[in-house]
């Protein structure tokens, strides 16, 4: 040490504002990593309700939950969902499986088959964002009773790098 100087060294202010910061922006879920809003929808003959990210990170698992409930009877409950909303999605598992899936009117369909009045279906879906989807997604999930179109529930997921 020089004679007469005083080194006083201290952390800078301005690092520990940057660290609550970040840790503020994480813990707003504005990033990332909040809870699954719960959107629903009632069509009369049946309710619909859909909880899935509205926003995401590119490469992370996800889970939906798609619950119907019939308030009439139902020959045969159809979940429809738009392609664009799988664009660039890897969709692990679907359970319960459908009885039947195909492609038909412009969306992927699984038909779950009859539903009393009063009966509920919950569908768990699995996936993970793939690399190349960026900046978000959005499509429809709609329900059927056989053919006839009951709704629909627009979705927009934001993906974030």
């Amino acid at each position: 040490m020089i004679s007469g100087q005083h080194w006083h060294r201290h952390a800078s202010p301005i690092s520990f504002i940057i660290l609550a910061v970040i840790i503020a922006l994480a813990l707003s879920g504005l990033v990332g990593g909040q809870t699954s809003p719960l959107r629903s929808e009632d069509f009369g003959a049946a309710r619909l309700e859909v909880k899935t990210p509205s926003v995401i990170r590119n490469g992370e698992f996800f889970e939906t939950r798609i619950r119907i409930e019939a308030s009439q009877d139902m020959s045969d409950a159809v979940l429809a969902v738009s392609p664009s909303l799988w664009t660039d999605m890897t969709i692990n598992t679907m359970i319960p499986a459908a009885s039947e899936e195909s492609f038909k009117g412009g969306a992927y369909r699984f038909s779950y088959g009859e539903l009393r009045a009063g009966e509920t279906l919950v569908v768990k879906i699995d996936g993970q964002i793939n690399p190349p989807l960026f900046a978000g997604t959005e499509g429809e999930i709609a329900l059927f009773d056989g053919e006839r179109r009951l709704g629909g529930m627009p979705l927009h997921i934001e993906v974030l790098p």
